[in-house]
């Protein structure tokens, strides 16, 4: 599992534990067959450990809580994530430079062509 997909999985566990998986499937925009598989690693790696709400009249209702190494991990994708998307950033930045001053001298370019 890439770090951007880890990254938000652990930080919708986080935000809220009692999210079944298929609410998460939808709000990640994966298929719930990908959402389970990454739980059950996330659950494996013991970044997630799954508690049963004893009190809920629904017997299948889950709460995935980020252990110690979760939140521990969770810090370490988010720093990953946010140095990939200011890297992306910077170049997107260049780029957006570099196609105005494309714009600005095809724009002298047809005033010369013009004369």
């Amino acid at each position: 599992m890439h770090d951007e997909l880890r990254y938000r999985i652990l930080k919708r566990l986080e935000a809220n534990p009692a999210i079944s998986q298929r609410e998460l499937a939808d709000a990640l925009g994966v298929s719930l067959g990908r959402a389970n598989y990454c739980l059950r690693a996330l659950i494996e790696k013991g970044l997630v450990k799954v508690d049963n709400f004893r009190r809920s009249d629904n017997k299948l209702a889950y709460a995935y809580l980020l252990t110690p190494a979760g939140f521990a991990d969770k810090a370490l994708v988010t720093r990953r994530f946010l140095q990939r998307k200011l890297a992306e950033y910077d170049d997107l930045k260049a780029e957006i430079e570099a196609l105005r001053k494309e714009v600005g001298s095809d724009r002298a370019e047809s005033r010369t062509s013009a004369i």
